[in-house]
């Protein structure tokens, strides 16, 4: 059975830009199916799964594009796939006047989500964290699980910007601004990494 958000989704008021209740849901459904079907493979052939044998970093790339092409798939021709590197990683369909393009970041467990650059536009946030195969709170294994999508409309000045010297090149994280002001569309209590959930849901909002 394919595995599928387990909590219901909040606030689907903030959804917009062409996303609704129905394509996020199906569209994480579909990431699932895919990251599912990978690891079937890999663990038929390799006795491993994705997350072990990627860096985290290139794991949270494959996840957003993974879920970029379920809600492409499940959007009715609501979005289109940018391609690989281009921003942004929905592109609106012109047969669509109410729709608009839309980044994925994603980050692991409490990280927050960063890119390179710092744009104004649409973002749907997706964090994850790696369990067990039945998403149970506190078992760590290899399985990716989403905890939490956020949706909303960023500016420039909701990014923290660095670009150390010998560091990998600049990067825009989203700051605690930002992360307020992109609202939670969905949140999976059993799999929250924070060690204090109120205080999280307080601080970003709930």
């Amino acid at each position: 059975m394919t595995r599928q958000l387990r909590s219901p989704l909040r606030n689907p008021e903030a959804l917009g830009a062409g996303l609704n209740e129905r394509i996020l849901r199906e569209g994480a459904k579909e990431a699932y199916r895919l990251l599912d079907t990978l690891d079937e493979t890999l663990l038929s052939s390799h006795k491993v799964r994705l997350s072990e044998i990627v860096e985290l970093a290139n794991l949270s790339s494959i996840i957003g594009n993974l879920l970029a092409l379920g809600i492409v798939k499940k959007s009715g021709g609501v979005f289109d796939r940018a391609g690989a590197h281009k921003y942004q990683d929905l592109r609106a369909s012109p047969k669509h006047p109410g729709a608009s393009n839309v980044e994925i970041k994603i980050a692991l467990g409490t990280n927050r989500p960063k890119g390179h650059l710092a744009k104004e536009g649409y973002y749907l946030t997706c964090r994850y964290v790696l369990a067990d195969e039945e998403g149970r709170s506190g078992a760590e294994g290899p399985v990716v699980w989403i905890w939490e999508l956020r949706f909303g409309h960023l500016k420039k000045d909701h990014f923290a910007l660095s670009n150390t010297p010998g560091d990998s090149g600049k990067t825009a994280v989203v700051n605690t601004e930002g992360m307020k002001r992109l609202r939670l569309v969905y949140f999976d209590e059993q799999l929250c990494p924070y060690a204090r959930i109120e205080r999280y849901l307080t601080e970003y909002g709930a």
